[in-house]
């Protein structure tokens, strides 16, 4: 694909096929996205369409082959074309000097400003220089002269079809002056031909599209640095044997043996030895982590010291790291709403410029001749026609938000943000209201029980096994908790019965015959026990949460437990309302706590004691009142209301659950790159905007100027070498302000 005329092509000719429901096409990637009835439509369909029109569609490798060769086949096969291109560029280089030199003498020696060509040099370089442009219009000029051919055969133009077809006029034009000179040397000025624009246009154009490929290739560093993550083999326990075999031959509940200095193959927990991890390629962090018995490991992290063997729990395209570079693919290949305007324009401007460049011909013939006589109009009308065609080539424009989406999702990953689509990215930054959930976003979602009050005649011992046994049933942090507690402290667990989680309450069951409830104060309203709960405002007031556990008529105790605060919190709101954001913390925990928490982070507003239900209902009021919404969370009661949120942000720690539901993901739980996030996005949509207004500039400005608009008043006219020279470098200029981002700090 050679710019976004060729992306809108394809999407026009796949759409046009029986049994494609939809298609879309990204120039930055070269990729398209396409879903089809597979009884109606098929590879070789898509191919019998395309091929005619100059492009192939390759399958994509399954993502077990990916992890198994640990290559990028794409970017193996872009390195050897842009090889090629680079041989065929310095070879041609030299032609373009020698032409740009006549070039320059001509036009110093008609000012006066050195001594005119000598008669002898003139003739040689008159005979040469039609060798060196039918050598570079075989070479080289042929993809044009195939656009132009497929142009006129199937009425589909793009880049290519303008780049010929102004190469072709200035060519053909010199030859007949030079084959017919003396025929036509009554009518035309014979003197001027247009050799050394045919060489230079089109050495420059395909310098251009070497520097932009070789430019483009490192936008796509984040992916290949992800894939080199990726273990090739693993030592794995066989028959009491130990075995070296590659990834792909690793099954579920295989024993993995790593070794100091070694990749963790696959995702797993560890069940036996320890050893520190580097996890920096998902959290960002370079200290090493900790792991012994059942801890969990990912697959791409390194091991730095102890050996250990850990359980396979997930394989293939199953392990966090493969499903990161699914998401970074599918993220980059995505379109940004606000590349719909380059994408509209992009479908009409090629034949808009062809009617522009000929009826610009046909205006310097109509009014040039009675001005300036046949053979100057003529000339002026064909300098016209193919600086037109040359520089109003929409390949910037094309590459505009593709190059800067593709930089924007690397260098997230990079950072241990994984973004889910082009969409989320461009909305993020507009967001004015961020709601943060309390446990596991704001706090370590690691709270632990540092208080009992017992109101019963039981021992402290049996409360805790009674209300731990109820907990053992709940996934929730606080749940665990209690439960770890009791553990530590040798406290046997009983049977339980009838379980039920009351939703935003707490939980029921029969322990030992006798039926307990465990949860908030709600709880005792909905069972009518009477209680003095000033207390309980005293404690919670300093952060505690209190679960309180009664049976049927009495409270029989009440639990503390305390969250501690992220240390990067307050620091991350801080930056957050520096950037202009209004943050909101939502949480099923009771005010007094709720209100401690937002306090010592300086949180602008907590809405406390919420049900599942209510986060959602409160992002969706927000909503209606104009705010674009960012919502961080962890929990599967946080699921409804991420996918309510214009963005919704998963911390890495929390459930599949959360993560699915979000547009974004802070992996590692670090809601301090919540900040990056915004930033990034910020960047990034600064970065499209830089490239649009280049693109369009080059067009709005360039287009005029070839054309002549300004000769009668100024004199100037640009030559079709400038006019080459000024598209190749609109390309590579947006490409580069594209990987300006990834320099940039978060």
């Amino acid at each position: 694909m050679h710019c976004a005329s060729c992306a809108s092509i394809i999407e026009r000719t796949v759409k046009k096929i029986d049994g494609v429901s939809d298609v879309s096409v990204n120039n930055g990637t070269e990729k398209a996205k396409i879903s089809y009835d597979e009884r109606l439509a098929s590879h070789d369909v898509f191919n019998k369409k395309l091929e005619p029109l100059g492009y192939v569609l390759e399958m994509e490798m399954s993502d077990m082959h990916k992890e198994h060769t640990g290559i990028n086949q794409s970017k193996q096969e872009k390195l050897k074309e842009v090889s090629e291109m680079r041989s065929s560029v310095f070879f041609a280089l030299p032609l373009a000097g020698i032409g740009i030199l006549i070039m320059a003498w001509e036009i110093f020696g008609k000012y006066s400003i050195v001594p005119a060509m000598p008669e002898t040099i003139y003739e040689f370089f008159h005979h040469l220089l039609p060798i060196f442009a039918t050598f570079i219009f075989a070479t080289i000029g042929k993809p044009y002269v195939v656009g132009v051919y497929r142009f006129f055969r199937y009425g589909k133009a793009n880049m290519d079809t303008l780049i010929g077809l102004g190469t072709s006029v200035a060519f053909l034009y010199s030859f007949i002056i030079s084959a017919f000179d003396k025929i036509l040397a009554p009518y035309v000025n014979v003197e001027y031909t247009y050799y050394d624009v045919t060489i230079v246009v089109i050495t420059f154009i395909a310098l251009g599209k070497y520097l932009e490929a070789k430019s483009k290739i490192k936008t796509g560093d984040a992916i290949e640095k992800l894939l080199g993550l990726q273990a090739k083999t693993a030592l794995v326990v066989r028959n009491a044997k130990e075995i070296e075999i590659a990834i792909d031959q690793v099954v579920l509940g295989d024993i993995v043996i790593v070794k100091p200095g070694q990749k963790i193959p696959v995702d797993g927990v560890v069940v036996s030895g320890s050893s520190f991890v580097d996890e920096s390629m998902l959290t960002g962090e370079p200290i090493p982590v900790e792991k012994s018995l059942n801890a969990q490991i990912v697959a791409g992290t390194i091991n730095t010291s102890g050996t250990f063997n850990f359980k396979a729990t997930k394989i293939g395209s199953e392990t966090l790291l493969s499903h990161i570079i699914k998401m970074v693919e599918e993220a980059q290949g995505s379109k940004a709403p606000i590349q719909a305007l380059a994408d509209k324009i992009s479908s009409i401007f090629v034949p808009v410029v062809l009617v522009l460049a000929t009826l610009t011909f046909g205006a310097w013939l109509y009014f040039g001749i009675p001005v300036f006589g046949f053979a100057q109009a003529l000339g002026f009308a064909l300098t016209s026609f193919v600086g037109i065609l040359v520089i109003a080539c929409p390949c910037a424009l094309g590459l505009a938000t593709p190059t800067a989406i593709i930089v924007g999702v690397g260098k997230g990953a990079q950072n241990g943000i994984l973004i889910k689509d082009a969409a989320t990215l461009e909305t993020l930054h507009k967001a004015g209201v961020i709601v943060v959930d309390k446990t596991g976003t704001i706090t370590n979602g690691k709270p632990e029980l540092s208080k009992i009050e017992n109101k019963s005649d039981k021992t402290n011992d049996e409360i805790l096994s009674i209300l731990a046994t109820l907990e053992s049933r709940s996934e929730h942090p606080i749940a665990h908790a209690i439960v770890t507690y009791a553990k530590e402290k040798n406290i046997v667990l009983k049977n339980i019965e009838q379980f039920e989680n009351i939703r935003g309450k707490g939980l029921q069951g029969i322990v030992a015959n006798q039926k307990y409830f465990a949860g908030n104060t709600k709880i005792l309203v909905d069972f009518n026990i009477s209680f003095d709960a000033k207390h309980i405002d005293e404690e919670t007031r300093q952060g505690k949460t209190p679960v309180i556990l009664t049976d049927t008529k009495n409270v029989l105790a009440i639990v503390y437990v305390a969250d501690q605060v992220k240390d990067e919190a307050r620091e991350t709101v801080a930056s957050l309302h520096k950037l202009g954001k209004k943050v909101i913390m939502l949480t099923g925990d009771n005010k007094n706590t709720g209100e401690y928490i937002g306090g010592l982070v300086g949180i602008d507003e907590v809405i406390a004691e919420v049900m599942p239900e209510d986060k959602l209902r409160i992002v969706k009021e927000l909503q209606s009142k104009g705010n674009v919404v960012a919502m961080a969370g962890d929990g599967v009661n946080d699921a409804p209301a991420l996918a309510q949120a214009d963005v919704g942000i998963a911390m890495g720690t929390g459930t599949d659950v959360a993560i699915d539901s979000a547009g974004i993901t802070l992996l590692g739980g670090d809601i301090a790159k919540l900040t990056k996030a915004v930033k990034l996005s910020k960047m990034t949509m600064l970065g499209i905007k830089q490239n649009l207004f280049w693109a369009f500039i080059y067009n709005v400005v360039g287009i005029p100027l070839a054309g002549g608009l300004f000769y009668p008043i100024l004199g100037w006219l640009l030559s079709p070498v400038f006019a080459g020279f000024a598209m190749a470098m609109s390309s590579v200029s947006v490409v580069s302000n594209s990987l300006r981002i990834k320099a940039k700090k978060l």
